[in-house]
């Protein structure tokens, strides 16, 4: 395990795809929502510490589930938690991180993952992060970007894609060139997609050398350097929490792959196969939890009749009947109740704002 690995953990979001059992108060990472005894976020850091150091883990997160993220992760200090105090997209949280580990270790490699991923083989996934590693660490690699590619499994309208030059299959396991970057197509491009053999689901995991990043922020990002570049000296002080809470709201509310990865011409990725999913929709759970004779994935104490192909998760205490439903989705959680079709799962976001 090299010491100048660090792990970024992005835990900010309210994961209200996930409503009602995702709320404000008590976000998706911090959720059993798989029903294997610990939340998403401990499973992620869990992942990742074979290979970091617990003293190298940062979570950058809002600052009202700093305590959340301290009880679900015993093994860190309170200054591992970067504090935002508003939410503007990934590229400003891993600019925070990068300038707080710039502070303690110029040499840094550094993977940044979202906290709430699904990662069925573990040593695998290990294998592929220590190999990022390897590559970003040399030399004359360090100003590479690279992005963990996913083997697709069917043509999936909810992922973003990449791109590379050759074949899939003679791909997996090994560094390649990126050649372009797909926001999330329709199911028509994705059936594209996933016949062509050269595309992979963008996992929205990265990994780079400091130097690396750095210079990719300078290039492409420059308003949000010259935020953080007005409070150089403050980070790893106990200065730092008051320049972010009153600079932080200035940076630009742009995605890392916005910003940095589509534009640069330095971009790798390594294909992958590791059961990965981001478990980012009722849909994706419903894809990976067990299920009864009827298809049906169910959480809590419910009497289903006549019921097929559908997701009940009602939380303990509360009792449920459900009859007569196909391919639907049922959740109650602190007085809350969600009844909706599978196929509709989209539009809760939609929903949740009218309510």
């Amino acid at each position: 395990m090299a010491k100048q690995n660090y792990c970024v953990i992005m835990a900010g979001g309210i994961g209200s795809r996930f409503w009602p059992l995702s709320k404000d108060n008590y976000p998706k990472q911090f959720l059993d929502i798989l029903g294997i005894g610990k939340s998403f976020i401990r499973s992620t850091f869990d992942r990742f510490l074979p290979i970091v150091p617990a003293e190298n883990f940062l979570v950058v997160t809002n600052a009202a589930y700093k305590d959340l993220v301290l009880e679900h992760l015993p093994q860190i200090k309170p200054d591992q938690v970067l504090c935002e105090p508003i939410r503007r997209n990934t590229a400003p949280c891993i600019a925070y991180a990068t300038y707080r580990i710039m502070a303690k270790c110029k040499d840094a490699n550094i993977v940044v993952t979202p906290a709430d991923h699904l990662v069925t083989n573990e040593m695998e996934f290990q294998r592929i992060i220590s190999k990022a590693f390897d590559f970003v660490a040399q030399p004359e690699h360090s100003q590479s970007l690279l992005t963990i590619g996913i083997q697709p499994t069917r043509p999936e309208t909810g992922y973003g894609y990449i791109q590379v030059d050759e074949d899939s299959e003679a791909n997996l396991g090994t560094v390649v060139k990126l050649k372009s970057f797909t926001e999330k197509p329709n199911l028509e491009k994705a059936k594209q997609f996933f016949a062509a053999g050269n595309y992979f689901w963008n996992s929205g995991i990265f990994v780079w050398s400091m130097s690396g990043i750095k210079a990719a922020f300078d290039n492409y990002l420059p308003e949000i350097v010259a935020v953080f570049d007005r409070g150089k000296d403050v980070f790893a002080t106990e200065g730092e929490q008051h320049f972010i809470n009153t600079n932080f709201a200035d940076c630009t509310n742009i995605s890392i792959d916005y910003g940095v990865m589509e534009k640069s011409p330095n971009t790798y990725t390594i294909p992958a196969n590791f059961g990965w999913s981001d478990i980012g929709t009722w849909g994706s759970l419903f894809t990976h939890a067990a299920k009864d004779n009827n298809n049906n994935a169910v959480a809590g104490k419910v009497v289903l009749v006549n019921t097929n192909g559908t997701i009940v998760n009602i939380q303990e205490g509360v009792e449920a009947v459900v009859q007569g439903l196909e391919n639907y989705l049922v959740a109650y959680r602190d007085n809350s109740l969600l009844i909706c079709k599978l196929t509709d799962e989209q539009k809760i976001k939609e929903w949740i704002t009218e309510l």
